[in-house]
């Protein structure tokens, strides 16, 4: 596996992981209605993605192995993780966390002390597992129950 930057040509890829790791893994947030998966799911497209990978204030990064897109990842030049999400055929293999490295060295090197993000429910434990913390609660976007906006200090590298 390689964590490379996202280039145009990936966006398709990269969305169609995106959109099943929502739809597959995150079932504790849509509970399965269909009208919150279609609320969430409704700017995933190829274009957006293509525009958030064009877009010089984020860096999106994908997770590659013989030649499938694992996981999709995004920083912004503020430290704030927009995009985490790893295909349900890579869950439980370290994917997530090793571009979550990434994107933390990412959002360092942009001179940022700290990340903060918005975590699922779904996602709430992995990322208290990886030094984040709860900074509040609000509710869920697209319909779903509660997100958590969550932040970490980011050491500095030596």
């Amino acid at each position: 596996m390689q964590i490379r930057e996202a280039r145009i040509e990936d966006a398709a890829g990269a969305c169609h992981t995106l959109r099943r790791s929502i739809a597959e893994l995150c079932g504790l947030d849509h509970g399965g209605d269909p009208d919150v998966l279609e609320r969430w799911l409704a700017s995933k497209t190829p274009k957006t993605l293509a525009a958030w990978i064009a877009n010089p204030a984020n860096r999106v990064l994908v997770a590659e192995e013989d030649g499938a897109i694992l996981a999709v990842g995004a920083v912004t030049a503020a430290g704030e993780i927009t995009l985490n999400y790893v295909s349900p055929d890579a869950r439980f293999r370290g994917v997530s966390s090793a571009l979550l490295r990434r994107l933390e060295r990412g959002a360092r090197a942009l001179g940022n002390t700290a990340c903060s993000l918005t975590s699922s429910q779904t996602a709430h434990r992995f990322y208290l597992a990886r030094g984040y913390v709860d900074a509040g609660e609000i509710p869920g976007k697209f319909g779903t129950a509660r997100s958590f906006v969550m932040t970490k200090q980011l050491a500095h590298e030596d």
